[in-house]
This record gives structure tokens, C-alpha cells and sequence, in this order.
């Protein structure tokens, strides 16, 4: 028998949504432990008053990030969610960073899909010369012949670092926090979250967005899925990706897999009642954890990867478009691409859009000869 919320419990969210809309109101951590821990029963309530937020900030559109995994394991970090690290035995490809060919046939399928962000990510404890030069070569072209946005993710940064992405044209740097700070020694120990902290800082004064987000799963408790997403508010991340652990074998967390789509939709929840107007995107385990409540989780989020991960796979493309349609939502649109392709109002599916598993360039398929340094 399916239970139904009470008026009051449905009160109760929308008037914690109506303080955070009308009054500016901060959640605090005792507000976030309660969306967490809403009963199933209440979860379209907390949906629906999430989604008031969202409405009022984002409307009803979606952003589409297309990622490019473009350096692939050999990473010296020993962060145990990541398949890339030392201490993973996953079997992965492995390859120094791709070719400008590679990373510019990436960036044509981003707009093709309409993506309005190409993120280019290194596996890396931070960029040496070679890739801060190829990032810096790249880049500059990208922009002039897709006009979109870049968000680079090399790992920690230096205060040059940062001003030569700047200048280069980098419009925002990705760097999870992860998890929270009191739960962070636990999943790595070779460097520590104020190393994170001092990345995004470096990031912010050189005048870029900051995109940081974190992974759930990994065996916190419910009060640093709390923390993580207030530190990441007074942090002032732009743009939020929300992963849930996608446990690979050959990783120290392998076998971690007791989230269940009712609680993902209420960290989400819990993440915009935490930020506001703050870009939040479903990331990484979106297809595997929230399945068949995936669309559900855009009531309260903005944002999607289309295409896969680092060195996962998501669902097709057309099944994201297909899903966007069928809530009635709109794709951000991007300014105009040299191909002259956009999404037309009310249509989520480009008419230019590559077929499911057609010319895809993620480079975890590629050779490891075409996977070949600048």
C-alpha cells in the first residue's frame, strides 16, 4: 500500500523552501540532516519544494556538459574511489594526454550535442609544463571555432597556473572537494582537502568560476554529505557536480553499493535547499543509482554530462534528450556555433546530434597509438 504525506510533512518543505526563496534563508545543519533523513514517504513533497527553487533560478532548462577524459591513469594520488590512482588495480586505458586532433574532435561533438561546457580533465596530482601547454595551445582554438565554454580539471594548481588558464581563456576550473573536510583523510591520504581548498582559492583570484562537487557513497556519514554540500556553498562553487560512487573493481571501495535512488533524490534535494542559485549537476552514477527515477532528479538539479565519464560509461545521448523532452524542460543554449546548429524552444534533441555510439570520441576507446602526447 502506498503511503501518502501529510499536509503537514508537505508544509514543512515548502515553508523551509519559502524561507530560503523569500527570505534568504542559510539551511542550517540540522535542516540538512532532516531532508536527508525525510521519510520515502515525504519524497515528492521534498522534490516539489526543491523544484520551486530551481524554478525560480534556472526556469526549466537543463546545461549539457560534454566531458573528455583526456589524460587517462598514471596518477600518483591515492584516493581510493578512483579507478586512475596508484592503489587501483581497475583495468583502464592509460594514456599521457591526447593529441590536439583528439581534443578538437571532442570539442566538435560537445557542440554538436549542445553542450554549452567542454570539460578537458588530466588524471594528475597537478599539470606539469607539457600539459599546461598543451591546455594553453588548445584552448584559444576551441573557443574560436565552437564558442564554448571550458572547464579544465588538472588537479591541484599553483597561483601561475591559475592566471595562465585565465588568461588563456579557461572560463572556470573543476576540483572536487570530494567529501567533507572531517571525512576526507579517509578516501585519500597523499595530499589533503586544504590542498583542494587552496586550489580553488588560487582559481578565484585569478578571476575563473569555480566547478567543485563531491562523490557520495564512499561510506560517510549523513552528516558530511551535510557538510560537504554547506562547506562547498560558503566555498562559492558556481557549479556543483553531485557523483554517486560507481564502486569499480580493482578499487579500494569495490563492492560499495548501498545508495538507493530515494536517498540520491534527497541529497540533491538537500544540495539546492543548501545552493540555491548555484548550478547543480547530476554527474557520475546518475544512470546506475537513480535508474529509472533519473528524470526525477532534474526537479531539483539544472545540469547533466551527456556522454561518459572518466573511465565509465553513461547512458545515450538521445536517451538524455529524450528524458529532457518528456519533463517539458528546454537545453540551455549556448551562443552560436560555427556549425550553426541550436535547439530550437521546446525540442531537447539537436538536429545534428551524433547517433548512440556513432564516431563517439571519448578517448577511453582509443588506441593507445592515437592516444599519444602533444
Amino acid at each position: 500500500m502506498i503511503q501518502t504525506s501529510t499536509p503537514q510533512s508537505h508544509n514543512q518543505w515548502h515553508q523551509l523552501a519559502d524561507r530560503v526563496l523569500n527570505e534568504n534563508h542559510e539551511i542550517t545543519p540540522e535542516e540538512g540532516l532532516a531532508i536527508l533523513r525525510a521519510p520515502d514517504d515525504q519524497l515528492l513533497d521534498v522534490m516539489s519544494a526543491a523544484f520551486r527553487i530551481r524554478q525560480q533560478h534556472f526556469g526549466k532548462t537543463v546545461q549539457l556538459y560534454f566531458l573528455m577524459n583526456a589524460k587517462s591513469g598514471l596518477c600518483p594520488e591515492d584516493c581510493t574511489y578512483c579507478s586512475q590512482s596508484k592503489v587501483s588495480e581497475a583495468e583502464i586505458p592509460k594514456y599521457n594526454i591526447l593529441s590536439r586532433d583528439k581534443l578538437m574532435d571532442g570539442a566538435r561533438i560537445a557542440a554538436e550535442r549542445d553542450a554549452k561546457t567542454y570539460c578537458i580533465v588530466i588524471s594528475a596530482r597537478g599539470p606539469n609544463d607539457r600539459e599546461m601547454n598543451a591546455v594553453e595551445m588548445i584552448v584559444p582554438e576551441i573557443k574560436a571555432k565552437y564558442d564554448l565554454k571550458i572547464c579544465a580539471c588538472l588537479g591541484l594548481l599553483t597561483d601561475d597556473q591559475a592566471e595562465r588558464l585565465k588568461a588563456c581563456g579557461v572560463d572556470r576550473v573543476n576540483h572536487n572537494v570530494n567529501t567533507s573536510s572531517s571525512f576526507y583523510e579517509e578516501v585519500c591520504t597523499t595530499h589533503t582537502y586544504q590542498d583542494r581548498v587552496d586550489t580553488l582559492t588560487a582559481v578565484k583570484t585569478a578571476g575563473m568560476e569555480i566547478c567543485s562537487g563531491g562523490i557520495i557513497g564512499m561510506g560517510e556519514r549523513d552528516e558530511d554529505v551535510v557538510k560537504m554540500a554547506l562547506e562547498l556553498r560558503d566555498l562559492g562553487a558556481k557549479s556543483i557536480p553531485l557523483n554517486f560512487l560507481n564502486s569499480i573493481d580493482g578499487t579500494p571501495l569495490e563492492g560499495n553499493d548501498d545508495l538507493s535512488p530515494q536517498y540520491c533524490l534527497k541529497a540533491l534535494a538537500m544540495f539546492r535547499f543548501a545552493n540555491p542559485d548555484r548550478e547543480l549537476r547530476i554527474a557520475g552514477g546518475r544512470e546506475l543509482h537513480l535508474r529509472s527515477l533519473q528524470p526525477l532528479g532534474l526537479y531539483a538539479a539544472n545540469s547533466i554530462f551527456v556522454g561518459d565519464y572518466l573511465t565509465t560509461e553513461g547512458q545515450p545521448a538521445m536517451e538524455d534528450y529524450k528524458m529532457i523532452e518528456d519533463l517539458g524542460f528546454d537545453v540551455t543554449k549556448h551562443e552560436e556555433v560555427a556549425t550553426g546548429q541550436a535547439l530550437q524552444s521546446g525540442n531537447a534533441t539537436p538536429d545534428n546530434a551524433t547517433p548512440d555510439n556513432a564516431n563517439h570520441a571519448t578517448p577511453g576507446e582509443a588506441s593507445q597509438e592515437e592516444a599519444t602526447e602533444v
